[in-house]
């Protein structure tokens, strides 16, 4: 402390020797006084420096942690702090003619959680970067159809907004997952792992699905997508529907499907359907059905444009934490001399405690 003091009391005396400008001291003070002016000078700029190893030994050995870093692959500004009482959902607003409306502001949504409307504290519109699944059926009816969505899915990539982070999964009765990271944004890579599984076995869908969720949990932004492309129904999972959908409700994921059903058998074809049909609306993502392998490669294009054209809304539920499933609904309110809009966005989610 004594050094401290030394320190401070001869910092003062020399801002105010520094304070006196130098014509002052050429015009005003005799020579004898500039030198021993001078001499004060070099006498405090001493004291201050020798106290300077006191002051730093006063203080703390080691320095406070840095903050932790993001990910390697983490794009910088994108994420929303974290807090596990805000509910977000994306949502598509098209017009009648399946176009993107932008410049809505906040006064033209309303959120029903319940039924009960909430305020929102979050509307942001912009094309932000997300963590996407390619999930990949990879059962032994697919074996002539992989060319094409291999290409697909490369297109969906190429479509996307570049600093995506993306893996590929496969699925027939198995999970494969062949990335030696959790994601990446290489092309090359991506085209590799899709290219290397040969197409065998039966169809364990919702299992597959149980799966990529987990691993999605690992990506760094706040947007989430699961982009499944199969050809038939499950005929091989451990889990049940209710269970997968659970699962998904849990989640605040969004899932998109392309089914290849067109000559599969009709009944077949239907439950196949339904499942895609139902997991897809549940999350605010959409399915598609083509009749020919010759569209997926467009639809894969059209998903990612609608992937990139979404608002994001947020609130902090009136009601408290319980543990229980929560209706959501969003309307939109066309703003004065638009047409009618429709809006889609997940239909509830699961209130954690």
């Amino acid at each position: 402390m004594p050094g401290l003091m030394r320190g401070f009391r001869a910092g003062l005396i020399l801002r105010f020797m520094l304070a006196v400008p130098l014509n002052f001291r050429k015009t005003y003070l005799p020579r004898s006084a500039s030198r021993v002016y001078a001499v004060l000078f070099a006498i405090v700029f001493a004291a201050i420096f020798s106290a300077a190893p006191l002051v730093w030994a006063q203080q703390p050995s080691q320095p406070p942690p840095p903050p932790p870093e993001p990910p390697a692959h983490a794009p910088a500004g994108y994420s929303i702090q974290s807090d596990v009482n805000l509910v977000m959902l994306h949502v598509s607003v098209e017009d009648t003619k399946g176009q993107f409306v932008p410049g809505l502001a906040a006064s033209n949504f309303r959120i029903f959680e319940d039924n009960v409307e909430q305020k929102i504290s979050v509307l942001r519109q912009e094309d932000s970067p997300v963590s996407i699944g390619l999930l990949i059926d990879n059962s032994g009816s697919m074996y002539d159809k992989r060319a094409r969505v291999n290409a697909a899915a490369l297109t969906f990539v190429k479509s996307s907004n570049p600093d995506d982070e993306v893996f590929v999964a496969h699925f027939n009765e198995e999970y494969a997952f062949d990335l030696d990271k959790d994601f990446t944004s290489n092309l090359g890579e991506l085209q590799k792992t899709l290219e290397h599984i040969e197409s065998r076995g039966a169809t364990a869908l919702l299992d597959a699905i149980v799966k990529s969720l987990d691993r999605l949990k690992r990506g760094y932004n706040d947007k989430k997508v699961l982009l499944i492309v199969s050809d038939g129904e499950d005929n091989s999972s451990h889990n049940t529907i209710p269970f997968t959908m659970q699962q998904v409700q849990k989640s605040n994921d969004m899932i998109y499907a392309v089914g290849l059903l067109s000559q599969e058998k009709k009944d077949s074809a239907e439950r196949a359907r339904q499942v895609l049909m139902s997991l897809t609306q549940a999350t605010g993502g959409a399915a598609y059905f083509p009749e020919g392998l010759q569209e997926v490669e467009a639809i894969c294009t059209e998903i990612a444009r609608d992937i990139r054209h979404q608002y994001t809304l947020a609130y902090y539920p009136a009601k408290p934490k319980d543990n229980t499933f929560r209706a959501l609904r969003v309307e939109v309110v066309p703003p004065a001399g638009s047409g009618k809009l429709s809006v889609r966005t997940r239909t509830g989610y699961f209130s954690g405690r």
